[in-house]
């Protein structure tokens, strides 16, 4: 019996929620079709606002060409942040003649993650 109250419960729940009368929407549109189309799923799919399969591929391969473009720029950001470290240590050498090693590097560190958290921010807004 506990069985049959969580199937009743789970179709009130998607009735309330809409999906039971968006679901035979469709299926009365795709039957009501004089020319069935060659996919049934392809066809409820774009009625319930899912895209199409070629749409589903190219978002796929837009997603793929902007991931490398992003592991480009973040490696790019990567190099810019240790030269900016590398000439920050060097104005540091040739300011101070005994540089204090322990305080320099606290700075590098301190200077890289602001770096990273700048680049950050620039990506995502």
């Amino acid at each position: 019996m506990e069985k049959e109250a969580k199937k009743e419960a789970f179709r009130k729940y998607l009735e309330a929620s809409g999906v039971l009368d968006a679901l035979t929407k469709v299926l009365v549109a795709l039957y009501e079709q004089n020319d069935k189309p060659s996919s049934a799923l392809e066809f409820v799919q774009q009625k319930l606002g899912g895209p199409t399969v070629s749409e589903y591929e190219k978002l796929q391969a837009e997603l793929s060409d902007l991931q490398i473009r992003y592991d480009e720029l973040l490696k790019e950001h990567q190099e810019k942040c240790r030269e900016l470290e590398e000439l920050k240590h060097t104005q540091v050498e040739a300011s101070t003649k005994e540089p204090n090693v322990e305080n320099d590097h606290d700075e590098e560190l301190k200077s890289t993650v602001e770096c990273s958290k700048e680049f950050k921010n620039a990506l995502f807004f």
